[in-house]
């Protein structure tokens, strides 16, 4: 989304968002938002604009991640906010990299065939089910094809879903007020 500020405002307390890309400006402003919401709010792969944020970090899986041993110093040292979320797609690389990092959360994606992803193999409820059992206890949210017409379809030992675009109007990426 060009500007998570509007969405992220209509979500539910206790949900979360994960920004990607943000200028500081427009991260600040999300960062708004997300307190004002009760929201969790993870920035993807800069430790350092996390931890300016103060915000949690999350590690995209096929990127490298800029910052990473601050962050990682800080989680350790129990700073408020700083939890560590994953993505993670499938196979050993990625069960590895979790069981190093322990991070609070994991995206294990995808789920279902998804738009922003056009083509790429979904592992579908049962191989999602199995790779989640490999990942050793931590809490996994089903990504990818989420949207209100496959909701029942993922599975229970989900701990939350996510979505880019899915679970929301269209209408919620039009507007890009946060970014006046």
């Amino acid at each position: 989304m060009p500007d998570p500020c509007e969405a992220a405002a209509r979500l539910p307390r206790g949900a979360g968002v994960v920004a990607r890309g943000m200028a500081p400006a427009a991260l600040g402003r999300l960062r708004a938002v997300a307190r004002r919401r009760g929201l969790a709010l993870v920035v993807a792969g800069d430790g350092r604009a996390a931890l300016a944020a103060g915000a949690g970090l999350h590690l995209p899986e096929r990127r490298v991640a800029r910052g990473l041993l601050p962050f990682l110093a800080a989680r350790r040292a129990g700073l408020p906010g700083a939890v560590l979320t994953m993505a993670a797609h499938g196979g050993a690389a990625g069960v590895a990299r979790v069981r190093r990092l322990r991070p609070e959360l994991v995206f294990l994606s995808p789920l279902f065939p998804t738009a922003s992803h056009p083509g790429a193999p979904a592992l579908g409820p049962l191989r999602w089910q199995a790779e989640v059992r490999r990942l050793g206890g931590v809490a996994v949210v089903a990504l990818g094809g989420v949207a209100v017409r496959t909701l029942r379809r993922v599975p229970r030992r989900a701990a939350g879903v996510a979505a880019i675009g899915g679970l929301a109007p269209q209408a919620v990426a039009l507007s890009p007020q946060c970014l006046r």
